[in-house]
């Protein structure tokens, strides 16, 4: 039997699109979660915004719990370990490396869709407690425990003073967790201000506050 070339080039471009549907379904589903939370999201929308069908959906995620773990999962882990990675064999300043890790959570979090999940967790946490557990032992825990790690470094190359690190991490990270909910909630009413200013401020009053010697 005789197939031509247009019939293998669409075989081709159908198997590359169900290949990349599960990774189409989540940044969907990243979007709709991001502008109506995770109790108004229907799976439905997701699917349509995917251009797929919700059986299809079905195969790939058994429900909105499943999916919105894997949004997280896909998204948000990701961006905790390439700053662990990042500071595994950093040999520079933590001062520097606290200043380049920021700034790329600015630039790949705060100014995507993923900057709308901290909103959700913290508007509808009590509502699904077991998708709390998931990102408080996930991310929040993940983050404050690099962040500490990040500031006991700093004290052991004589950057910054004792202190708890602990507390200190969890001081530095919850400006950090407030710009993303701010972003999502109330910033559409306020005068505009420079996100990027704001956080070097935050930073620069924070590393001011722990540091061993400070200059002007």
């Amino acid at each position: 039997m005789h197939v031509s070339a247009n019939s293998l080039s669409d075989s081709v471009r159908w198997r590359r699109r169900k290949d990349n549907r599960p990774a189409e379904i989540l940044s969907s589903a990243l979007k709709v979660f991001s502008l109506k939370g995770y109790a108004a999201t229907k799976l439905e929308i997701v699917a349509k915004q995917a251009g797929v069908s919700k059986a299809t959906l079905y195969l790939y995620f058994e429900s909105k719990e499943a999916l919105f773990k894997a949004v997280v999962t896909e998204f948000v882990l990701p961006q905790i370990k390439r700053a662990e990675d990042q500071a595994q064999n950093y040999t520079g300043s933590i001062k520097i490396l606290m200043h380049e890790l920021l700034e790329h959570w600015r630039i790949n979090v705060l100014e995507t869709d993923v900057s709308g999940i901290p909103k959700i967790m913290i508007a509808e946490a009590s509502n699904f407690p077991e998708l709390a557990t998931f990102y408080l032992d996930n991310v929040i825990k993940r983050a404050r425990e690099f962040v500490t790690h990040l500031i006991n470094l700093g004290i052991e190359k004589g950057e910054f003073r004792e202190c708890n690190a602990s507390y200190a991490a969890r001081s530095f990270i919850s400006t950090i967790i407030f710009t993303a909910i701010w972003e999502k909630s109330l910033a559409a009413y306020d005068e505009a201000y420079d996100t990027q200013a704001f956080l070097n401020s935050h930073l620069d009053i924070f590393i001011r506050g722990i540091s061993k010697d400070i200059q002007e």
